[in-house]
């Protein structure tokens, strides 16, 4: 299997007592309170009480996240680039990381690096569980972490966040302990040897709790994102898929497709390559694999922004063949946006002022 992908198991009865008990001490509950469905739904009335679009952003505000709270044990399902990536972070904050992963090969890489030690039966229940496996496969996987009780809150990696929504919804999933999330982040190689502890440093991650999340489960996923360094932005699923599918899965297909026309350049081709052509396919070294999942997952949006982006080159390359002197404005058009756009991207990087901030409850 590819490395990243999560082993996971059925099994009917899937949560030993030993474990529930571990679960209680995590979440602060006694051995005579609630089953931690009913404890988790009573702090459902206190979490996210507003949900607000910033008109001049893509940001969107969380209002009501308590003060962050301790995070000691996490759990990390699977050990590809992210998932090896926040473990690593998550060590050099003195986290206890915990990890497993079906493909053994990536896992001992992981565990070489310092990134944590391999998931037991003995290992206690985690703060934060951490799904990291490929969008196709995050429902089933979190079913059976749920299941299993492996920790008090889970969350996933996904660039991909509604058709991973309707799929837990399909599951049925606990929504009461999971909150969906995205770290806008990545490398164009794949597997744990490409892991960067600091790679999230300074990067949006977007995280999209339901309406009727706990607030202590949002609080717990918001600590371990800022833990790894990143900036939380919270956003409707729906939502996030359109920005992705624009700053992100978009533009990969726009790289691959210009690299594959040098798929089988010759030397002399090959010979007066430079930088910019480097730059502008970096990301097309992406695994084909994960790729196929992440775009077939968020299709429609996909679609739309690279019909777009063919409506443009098509304008442009009638104009070139025309050579009329309407041509010169059609470029001239193009070419200016790019410009515009191209700022705008150089002024959204990690350096530039964040949304606005998650507020704090005392």
């Amino acid at each position: 299997m590819r490395g990243g992908e999560s082993e996971y198991r059925r099994t009917e009865n899937p949560v030993p007592e030993n474990r529930r008990e571990k679960h209680r001490t995590a979440t602060g509950e006694t051995a005579g309170s609630a089953t931690d469905g009913e404890a988790a739904k009573k702090g459902s009335t206190a979490m996210v009480s507003m949900m607000a679009a910033d008109a001049s952003t893509t940001h969107v505000t969380a209002i009501g996240v308590p003060r962050s709270p301790k995070i000691r044990r996490v759990t990390v399902i699977g050990t590809g680039v992210i998932g090896t990536s926040i473990a690593l972070g998550l060590r050099q904050a003195g986290v206890q990381v915990a990890l497993t992963d079906r493909d053994e090969i990536s896992l001992a890489q992981a565990v070489r690096m310092g990134a944590g030690v391999p998931l037991s039966p003995a290992t206690p229940a985690a703060d934060v569980v951490v799904v990291a496996t490929p969008p196709s496969t995050i429902a089933a996987v979190l079913r059976d972490a749920q299941a299993r009780g492996l920790g008090a809150a889970y969350t996933d990696v996904a660039s991909t966040k509604a058709g991973v929504v309707a799929g837990a919804e399909r599951a049925g999933c606990d929504f009461s302990t999971y909150v969906p999330g995205h770290p806008m982040a990545g490398r164009e190689t794949s597997g744990p040897a490409a892991a960067q502890k600091e790679l999230f440093a300074g990067r949006p991650w977007a995280l999209c709790p339901r309406a009727g999340t706990p607030r202590e489960t949002v609080a717990l996923v918001t600590r371990l994102v800022e833990m790894c360094g990143a900036r939380v932005n919270v956003l409707d699923p729906g939502q996030h898929d359109e920005v992705v599918a624009a700053s992100s899965h978009a533009p990969h297909v726009v790289s691959a497709a210009l690299a594959a026309h040098f798929a089988g350049a010759g030397a002399a081709m090959l010979s007066m390559v430079g930088p910019g052509l480097r730059d502008t396919t970096r990301i097309a070294a992406g695994d084909p694999g994960l790729w196929c999942d992440i775009l077939r997952q968020n299709a429609e949006p996909v679609a739309a922004v690279l019909e777009a982006v063919a409506r443009d080159l098509a304008e442009v390359a009638a104009a070139l063949r025309d050579g009329g002197p309407a041509a010169a404005e059609v470029l001239a058009g193009l070419l200016t946006r790019g410009n515009l756009g191209r700022a705008n991207i150089a002024g959204a990087g990690p350096d530039a002022p964040a949304g606005r901030p998650l507020a704090v409850v005392a």
